[in-house]
């Protein structure tokens, strides 16, 4: 057991009928024992029946005591079959080594909401370098849940992924109408190649008459120049009132001296920003 098992564990416990709890400890029980891969797998595929699909109920100091287990660990969206799923394969028992050959195994055969549950686990398995091809892997679906599983409110992608992953993993995002707001270390992992990548991605859509997503600029800001800065006045001039906010937030993030210039433009959006009225996390998308 592990603090962050532990939680699981209470919250369960705490949730669940007690018939269906003490069902749950039993199999955990025999699993930590010597529990076949049969055995996993019956346990796995039960928990939604014998557990239910609730929300996980969890307050404030629930998700304080989450983070202080595991930094980053955020189960505020988790279900009681995800936790439950979770908990099973973290006391499955074995090696580092067949921990991962398990778990990219049950990765392969999963369903959609097992799927889920297994990457929403990430923060809390062991060896996670060892995960991170099938991670990968799972980055590319166009399953929007099984994406964001990953993806959002997630340690395990600023933590593991190399720059090429990030930035597939950000332009994925964008491509399944996810946003990035919840995405982790977005801001510390911003980088020149994804920013050009994102500016192309923008001129696709406009060539095509389609939108853009405000946030997109976010991740452009701080290596804006050149051409990067008329596409930011582009938006100011022909972007919607969260388009032109979030081109006056990456203006303000640029080193270049004409990107001031072109924010002090906007004097009551530049007055925002320097009072901390307008941020990213204050942009209503």
């Amino acid at each position: 057991m592990t603090p962050a098992t532990d939680l699981l564990r209470g919250w369960l416990q705490r949730q669940a009928p007690e018939q269906a709890f003490a069902w749950l400890d039993g199999q955990l029980q025999k699993l930590s024992a010597g529990g076949t891969d049969r055995d996993l797998n019956i346990t796995l595929g039960l928990i939604p029946r014998r557990l239910g699909k609730d929300d996980l109920a969890l307050e404030s100091a629930d998700l304080a005591a989450a983070d202080k287990a595991r930094a980053g660990w955020d189960p505020s969206r988790w279900s009681v079959d995800v936790a439950a799923r979770v908990l099973t394969l973290c006391e499955a028992g074995g090696d580092d080594k067949a921990f991962a050959e398990r778990f990219t195994r049950l990765c392969s055969m999963a369903d959609a909401a097992e799927a889920v549950a297994l990457y929403s686990g990430l923060p809390l398995y062991p060896v996670p370098e060892l995960l991170n091809t099938q991670v990968g892997q799972g980055l590319r679906t166009n399953m929007r849940a099984e994406f964001e599983a990953i993806a959002h409110r997630n340690p395990y992608p600023r933590e593991q992924f190399d720059e090429h992953r990030w930035n597939h993993m950000v332009l994925k995002a964008l491509f399944i109408g996810s946003t990035l707001a919840p995405i982790q270390g977005l801001d510390d992992h911003a980088n020149p190649e994804l920013a050009r990548i994102l500016c192309d991605y923008a001129h696709e859509r406009w060539a095509a008459g389609r939108p853009v997503t405000a946030e997109l600029w976010r991740c452009v800001g701080a290596f804006a120049q050149g051409t990067m800065l008329a596409d930011l006045e582009r938006v100011l001039e022909t972007g919607d009132a969260a388009e032109r906010q979030a081109a006056a937030l990456a203006l303000h993030a640029s080193p270049d001296p004409s990107a001031r210039a072109l924010l002090n433009l906007e004097q009551d959006m530049a007055a925002a920003i320097a009072n901390g009225k307008l941020n990213w996390d204050s942009l209503v998308l």
